[in-house]
């Protein structure tokens, strides 16, 4: 799952969990792919998820 989280319209929630659009994410990456640079996932089911990406400060 972590590469089509940020696909524009893709949420992973639970039926419970409040509604999302679906296109945060996808914003997110659009712009660190125009500026060349990575954006990473990491999640551990029960502990939360970390979004780690670079940004150079030219």
């Amino acid at each position: 799952y972590h590469q089509k989280i940020f696909e524009i319209f893709q949420t992973l929630r639970e039926q419970n969990e409040q509604e999302s659009t679906g296109v945060g994410l996808a914003i997110v990456k659009k712009i660190i792919d125009d500026h060349q640079e990575d954006i990473m996932v990491k999640s551990e089911l029960g502990k939360g998820t970390e979004f780690i990406f670079t940004w150079r400060n030219n």
